[in-house]
């Protein structure tokens, strides 16, 4: 068995035990592997072990490596910040965008997803902690947001993501995974019909299952330390 491949069974067998703690069932979440900055060999590998959702930050890099293993069938999410001059690449390249924090980069999305594929899965990213240095709308926005991309065709709003502030406290976490949780089912009392919580990551899965997350994005537990990008791009 390969490192990745002995990584991704704990990896599963953590997130299984988190479940259980949660009165949970393991396969309520899926497993989202956070490939960014690891070549096409490290996402084969993992595919090999049966991985199939692969998460990256950076759109060339993300298209590249779509393109090399294309015949493996595989998911990928786009899950980084999402500049407007980026759109078109991502929305023909990837079947998830997890990082969508203003109307413009939905519309785009939207105008430029081919009609002959599925529609684009997209969730929106909420800033639960505030910070100003991060992404995603703020909570107060949250719901004009919503229903303006729920009703933009070729795309479909799956729900919300988001990265709360580093933090070694799991009350402090299980408290920004909870307001992430209490805005879905805000919107689901306004009738919009949201099935996914992105959240929790390779140092905090434990609290974001137990509020309620149905993807969790895990790069380091998976591959290992990031090795650097061969030429650095900005999303």
């Amino acid at each position: 068995m390969t490192s990745i491949a002995q990584r991704l069974q704990a990896v599963r067998a953590r997130l299984a035990a988190a479940a259980a703690a949660a009165g949970r069932a393991p396969d309520e979440i899926a497993l989202l592997a956070v490939s960014k900055t690891w070549p096409a060999d490290a996402v084969r590998e993992a595919a090999a072990a049966g991985q199939r959702a692969f998460g990256e930050n950076y759109v060339q890099e993300g298209v590249a490596k779509a393109e090399a293993l294309r015949g493996l069938g595989l998911e990928w999410h786009f899950i980084g910040p999402l500049q407007s001059n980026k759109t078109r690449a991502v929305a023909g390249t990837f079947d998830w965008v997890h990082s969508i924090d203003r109307l413009k980069i939905a519309e785009r999305l939207s105008a430029q997803r081919d009609v002959h594929r599925p529609p684009l899965n997209v969730c929106i990213q909420v800033n639960v902690s505030g910070e100003a240095s991060k992404s995603g709308v703020s909570p107060d926005e949250l719901d004009a947001l919503a229903h303006a991309v729920a009703v933009l065709p070729r795309l479909r709003l799956r729900g919300l993501m988001c990265i709360p502030e580093p933090s070694e406290d799991p009350a402090l976490l299980r408290a920004r995974f909870a307001l992430l949780r209490a805005r879905l089912v805000g919107l689901g009392g306004q009738g919009l019909a949201l099935d996914t919580l992105s959240m929790g990551m390779s140092h905090d899965i434990e609290p974001a299952v137990a509020e309620g997350a149905t993807i969790v994005r895990v790069g380091t537990a998976i591959f290992g330390g990031r090795p650097a990008l061969a030429a650095s791009e900005s999303a």
